[in-house]
């Protein structure tokens, strides 16, 4: 269930594929759901800005959309091993930020589609 969506400054180097794949195992240990669940989608930003610019630094912002029902702790525990874990993988001096959202469950809807 969860969805992650990573925003990042496009100039970032890094290995998305290999970050998924850690965030995917990290939310299912840490949360109550599994690796095929997860589901992230990367999209890098051409501009963006952090303060008057006059760092330089680059921009990672992941949002992950949980169901609702988990505790506080659990969600902050979450957001403190996810921003770990992009700190590990960014080497740029970035501004990194983790936003753990939840989702009604009374509204939430995924259909896997087939195709045509």
């Amino acid at each position: 269930m969860p969805q992650i969506l990573v925003d990042y400054s496009a100039e970032l180097t890094f290995d998305r594929l290999a970050l998924a794949k850690e965030l995917h195992g990290l939310i299912a240990d840490v949360i109550d759901t599994t690796v095929p669940e997860c589901k992230t989608v990367f999209r890098p930003a051409s501009d963006h800005l952090v303060g008057d610019g006059s760092e330089g630094r680059a921009v990672v912002l992941a949002e992950i959309k949980i169901l609702a029902g988990r505790g506080v702790e659990l969600r902050a525990e979450l957001s403190a091993q996810v921003l770990d874990l992009l700190q590990r993988h960014v080497d740029a001096p970035a501004a990194v930020a983790v936003q753990i959202t939840e989702l009604d469950r009374a509204t939430y809807r995924l259909a896997m589609h087939p195709g045509r």
